[in-house]
């Protein structure tokens, strides 16, 4: 039996389902005129619980359950480069307005569309950073924007819901 053809759309489907190594991180700030441009590298983005434990009265086995959740920093990395002025801007303006800002980071593929979606409730800058680099050398200068936030997990609510 001979396979048909994939139409277009399904060709497209399974192209952008892949995953490559072009992939970008973009952020959107919420309430913002400040487009911070893609980055190449994203670090921290992830979700811990304190695990607490108990043994129930004189029971012999210990019971554990999930407590505080916290996030890490969320780090993002790029060539320095024609953006990077505006994150200058959007720097000078959070000194400003230290208002807390919402938004999200969304991870696009190489056609700029999202695959993956984090939103973030509450964000501000806690450092931007440019790595030592050497003229010489044949490596670009690295920027660096450090994030910190209350999350990206729509937990909300009541427990049981």
């Amino acid at each position: 039996m001979t396979p048909s053809p994939l139409s277009a759309g399904k060709g497209l489907e399974q192209l952008t389902g892949q995953v490559g190594m072009s992939h970008r991180y973009v952020i959107d700030i919420d309430k913002s005129s400040y487009q911070l441009g893609s980055w190449s590298k994203a670090a921290g983005l992830g979700v811990s619980w304190q695990k607490l434990s108990y043994r129930p009265g004189n029971a012999t086995h210990e019971t554990i359950v999930p407590g505080n959740v916290s996030y890490p920093n969320i780090s993002l990395s790029r060539a320095a480069g024609a953006d990077s002025e505006r994150v200058q801007d959007w720097l000078k303006s959070v000194i400003r307005d230290r208002s807390p800002l919402s938004g999200a980071i969304y991870l696009v593929d190489f056609l700029g569309l999202p695959v993956v979606t984090w939103q973030l409730k509450e964000f501000f800058p806690i450092g931007w950073r440019l790595a030592e680099f050497d003229s010489a050398g044949s490596r670009p200068a690295l920027e660096t924007l450090e994030l910190a936030h209350t999350g990206f997990l729509n937990a909300e609510g009541r427990f049981g819901r």
